[in-house]
């Protein structure tokens, strides 16, 4: 009913996933944060998820390139991003940037304006704090150590809030099953990409419209990082006072919110 289709973008030099859902006149890129493996299989879930979206928008959703090599950075990861909407002819898109998709989508704007024409940057950073260097460092060395059942406890424990992670306490041990790295050095590859992140003397070049939404209690970016996004590019700012990075999942209202300023 959504209109799901996966599909595979070659390119030279250039692999990846994406899926499509929707039937609207509008496009709207979506980039998803740092996950333990690839939307592969996801469409139907993804496309239920962001339904709201499915009526006046045509949705992207572009995983990150089959080949991952050691020291990528996320500005080369919105390179793959343009470089898909451009195969596939996408102008002037409406862009949701999650996490480390907020991260792409800010390098996306700078370096490609003509493909952003307005954009939600939803718990994500313009440059590395303790905060996000202290959580990244802790995944690649509990994946590292394959210690896959540690790292899904302490992504749950940092990302959600504390009524969240009780709530699903029992479904833990299919998680630690679900969510193991099918790739663990490209999850490696691309947690160590989200410090390379270092956008914030370069903000001045995004022109479009910009919300940003934050997350007070973020365990990830940071409590504070979504402030300073909003002053330098002085924007419209929401703030979940009470939640985590997860707010894009445990809030209620996120999609709506962002559907409202994009739409």
């Amino acid at each position: 009913m959504f209109h799901v289709k996966e599909r595979k973008l070659k390119l030279p030099g250039l692999q990846m996933d994406y899926i499509t859902f929707g039937k609207g006149p509008k496009p709207l890129i979506m980039i998803q944060g740092l996950n333990t493996n690839g939307i592969k299989g996801t469409g139907i879930p993804l496309a239920f998820m962001y339904r709201l979206f499915a009526r006046s928008f045509k949705v992207y959703l572009f995983d990150r390139r089959d080949t991952i090599k050691d020291g990528i950075t996320v500005r080369e990861l919105a390179n793959d991003v343009a470089a898909a909407m451009d195969s596939l002819n996408i102008k002037d898109a409406a862009v949701l940037g999650v996490s480390q998709g907020g991260m792409i989508a800010q390098y996306l704007a700078i370096d490609r304006p003509d493909l952003v024409n307005k954009m939600v940057l939803a718990v994500t950073l313009t440059k590395n704090n303790p905060t996000v260097v202290a959580a990244i460092e802790r995944w690649i060395d509990m994946t590292q150590r394959n210690d896959i059942s540690a790292l899904v406890a302490d992504m749950s424990n940092t990302m959600y809030s504390p009524a969240y992670v009780k709530r699903y306490t029992l479904l833990m041990p299919l998680l630690t099953i679900l969510q193991k790295p099918k790739d663990p050095q490209k999850f490696i590859r691309l947690a160590k990409a989200c410090l390379t992140c270092d956008t914030y003397q370069e903000l001045d070049k995004i022109h479009c419209p910009v919300l940003v939404i934050g997350a007070a209690q973020d365990k990830v970016v940071g409590s504070t990082a979504y402030i300073e996004i909003a002053e330098k590019l002085g924007c419209e700012l929401f703030v979940y006072e009470d939640l985590g990075h997860a707010a894009y999942e445990e809030a209620k209202n996120f999609n709506r919110k962002v559907y409202d300023f994009l739409k």
